[in-house]
């Protein structure tokens, strides 16, 4: 079964893995977050990650389950 693909915008250039699963509300806490990575249930562009601080770059692809997410950075201009 596929799932659809959702795109989110976060304002820094990288963001690590365990946050944007917790800030998507995948899991309930950051501790359950990176245990669920260190367990290989997430998967960024296509591969199983592990490594709970890993740095999620603009036009990355992360999956969980059923959800899946493009993140994009939200470019902010100073003026």
């Amino acid at each position: 079964m596929s799932c659809e693909m959702r795109e989110i915008e976060i304002s820094n250039e990288s963001f690590e893995l365990y946050k944007i699963s917790k800030f998507e509300n995948w899991v309930a806490s950051g501790g359950e977050a990176k245990y669920v990575i260190s367990q290989g249930e997430v998967m960024v562009n296509g591969k199983v990650e592990t490594r709970k601080r890993k740095k999620i770059f603009s036009g990355d692809i992360v999956t969980f389950g059923q959800e899946k997410i493009r993140v994009q950075v939200q470019f902010v201009s100073r003026k």
